[in-house]
């Protein structure tokens, strides 16, 4: 199989931004990205993120936040009168993010889905090991324990998930009940399109696989670098206080446009995604062939999208691209680079863009604040700073923190 690296971000962009069909739907375990398989999926797709439906979801993901922040007073109750409890965030925003999902995607609790996220869980894990042998032809055929389990676990997943997909489905032809979550509105999107751009059941299975992976492994990290950023950098999480007390107050429940103008903590965010991408790099590969470049490649070629290099090329940043400076978005994405240079791929880019791009940023804001609103926090002397991909760029050591009530 023929493969090829994209280096240069403008050709980056031109592999991402075809609308045409070449890139074929790639449903290996283990796919971070949402994309739909033609651009009619992918339109109907972001029409099911669109604002009325994200304010239709919110209150779950207010719910799951709130018991975040009140699972930390606990803790900080229970340490009595040291006044403050050693944290590792990246243990805790797994529960958050899983939580989340399983609510907005299925409509029901963290511990209905947990099996769900477990299965998940171990699939990415496996997907790492395979990747090293994924150059010996047929290897995926290998009778290795490894690959059985991964066979088992995508058979256990779909099962589970065609379960519920197929028990809604019965709801929705008893009573007509849809319901605020993503399986609710894409079987009801599906239902009143035209024949031929329905999804199959086994289509939706694949989507609320890939949407279920993605919205709880890419937002998990995005809050643990989030959290450790501004650990590192006070200063930072002194202003992004600010705004959001400025805003909501100590005791108010953050709302959806509350959440929408908060402008430092975008900027934040972005910043943290710049420098910790989520999905460091991603593969296409191209059913016809085509021009990037002013290189052809033929039907069939694998090309890697480097999003990472890209984020950390001073070419594009700036001799200061190793630096957490929030302040370069301040005047938005498109001024942030060198002469306005296309160089910002969190989610990707053009129609295959992640459609819960707008859901991560969403949760994101509503967790960061609430964590700002009751508590500050500071370095842990346990805390050792090693970036790590296991699918996902994660903190190889934990994340700890030391928490403080406000």
């Amino acid at each position: 199989m023929p493969r090829g690296r994209v280096l240069r971000r403008r050709e980056m962009g031109e592999a991402q931004a075809d609308s045409q069909p070449r890139f074929p739907s790639r449903k290996a375990q283990g796919t971070l990205v949402l994309h739909a398989t033609n651009v009619h999926m992918c339109v109907r797709a972001r029409a099911l993120t669109d604002d009325p439906i994200f304010q239709a979801m919110f209150p779950a993901f207010s719910t799951c936040c709130t018991e975040l922040v009140d699972r930390w007073e606990s803790k900080l109750l229970a340490a009595g009168s040291e006044g403050s409890v050693e944290l590792d965030v990246s243990q805790e925003f797994p529960v958050l993010t899983g939580d989340v999902i399983t609510r907005t995607s299925f409509g029901s609790s963290f511990t209905e889905g947990r099996r769900i996220f477990e299965l998940q869980v171990d699939q990415a894990k496996r997907l790492m090991k395979l990747l090293q042998y994924l150059y010996i032809p047929g290897f995926l055929s290998f009778l290795t324990e490894n690959n059985r389990r991964m066979w088992e676990n995508k058979r256990e997943i779909e099962g589970l998930v065609r379960g519920v997909v197929e028990k809604r489905e019965r709801a929705m032809d008893k009573d007509g009940a849809i319901g605020n979550d993503m399986l609710g509105l894409m079987l009801q999107s599906n239902r009143s399109s035209n024949s031929d751009l329905r999804m199959s059941t086994q289509d939706v299975i694949q989507e609320c696989k890939l949407f279920y992976f993605a919205g709880m492994e890419s937002t998990q990290q995005l809050l643990t670098w989030t959290v450790v950023m501004l650990r590192m950098y006070p200063e930072w999480q002194d202003r992004a206080r600010e705004e959001v007390l400025g805003v909501f107050g100590r005791d108010g429940k953050p709302g959806f446009d509350g959440l929408n103008r908060l402008k430092t903590m975008t900027m934040i965010l972005y910043e943290v995604l710049r420098l910790y991408t989520p999905v460091v790099t991603m593969n296409r590969k191209i059913s016809k062939e085509m021009q990037i470049g002013g290189v052809t490649y033929p039907a069939g070629t694998v090309l890697e999208l480097p999003f990472l290099m890209v984020h950390h090329n001073p070419d594009v940043w700036g001799e200061d691209v190793s630096e957490f400076k929030p302040q370069r978005f301040a005047e938005g994405i498109s001024k942030a680079t060198k002469n306005g240079q296309v160089g910002f791929f969190p989610f990707g880019w053009g129609p295959r863009i992640c459609i819960g791009n707008n859901f991560a940023m969403l949760e994101a804001k509503m967790a960061v604040s609430m964590i700002l609103q009751r508590f500050e926090f500071r370095l842990s002397p346990s805390y050792a700073h090693a970036p790590c991909t296991v699918i996902t760029l994660h903190p190889q050591h934990g994340a700890q923190i030391m928490l403080k009530s406000l």
